[in-house]
């Protein structure tokens, strides 16, 4: 008498990018996600800019999502990590999670590639690079 037989496989969540790129800066207060201003991989490397991807998870709840982004080298900030790595329990079934970052001075060293990715229970679940681009006409 085989007693897994009757055993259901665990479903993996269903994960999709929602919206990858440019976004309104975040308001810390109301914990609400930032809203998407253009769909791009190409982000302006300016003051205050918000950028990075929201997923939608659903079937998710009580998993580990763990994240991680790896940014050009910073200049004059020799304690920060890179990358940056994350983790958060998903509380729901139907769940939204932003991923990304803002700029802030200097720019100079916040141009180049940022490499965002989202792992659940250990299964890559999205991987995206955007490139900051400093506008030099200023």
């Amino acid at each position: 008498n085989n007693r897994n037989e009757c055993v259901m496989p665990k479903r993996k969540p269903d994960v999709k990018i929602e919206s990858c790129g440019l976004y309104s800066p975040i308001n810390k207060q109301n914990k609400e996600l930032p809203k998407l201003i253009q769909f791009t991989e190409e982000i302006p490397c300016e003051l205050g800019v918000e950028f990075g991807y929201i997923l939608h998870i659903r079937k998710g709840r009580g998993t580990k999502l763990t994240f991680q982004i790896d940014h050009p080298q910073f200049i004059c900030d020799s304690d920060d990590p890179n990358p940056f790595l994350g983790e958060e329990y998903i509380r729901d079934n139907d769940w939204r999670f932003f991923l990304g970052d803002t700029t802030w001075e200097p720019l100079d060293d916040k141009a180049g590639a940022w490499r965002l990715r989202t792992w659940i229970d250990g299964d890559l679940v999205a991987d995206r690079t955007l490139t900051l681009l400093l506008n030099r006409s200023h």
